[in-house]
């Protein structure tokens, strides 16, 4: 199964800047997965999600409201990521 990384947000500014804090992290990381940014509203709900953004780990939230802090992203990947 391919390994995916998503932020998932409603488009909004505060959600943009956790996708690029996010994409960042993984970039340090090394990580051969690309972080993708998921802007749908029906996906948010399909989650169970009742805020945004949120980060997935391989379809699943793993954290969920924005968070600047860069290694408490990089903990979530790492431990929903097994690395």
């Amino acid at each position: 199964m391919d390994k995916t990384i998503e932020v998932i947000g409603s488009g909004c500014p505060t959600c943009k800047k956790f996708y690029e804090i996010a994409a960042k992290a993984a970039q340090e990381m090394d990580l051969d997965i690309k972080v993708e940014y998921v802007a749908d509203v029906r996906r948010i709900a399909q989650m169970g999600l009742m805020r945004s953004p949120a980060l997935a780990i391989n379809g699943k939230p793993v954290l969920v409201g924005f968070t600047p802090d860069m290694e408490k992203i990089k903990k979530a990947i790492r431990d929903n990521l097994q690395l």
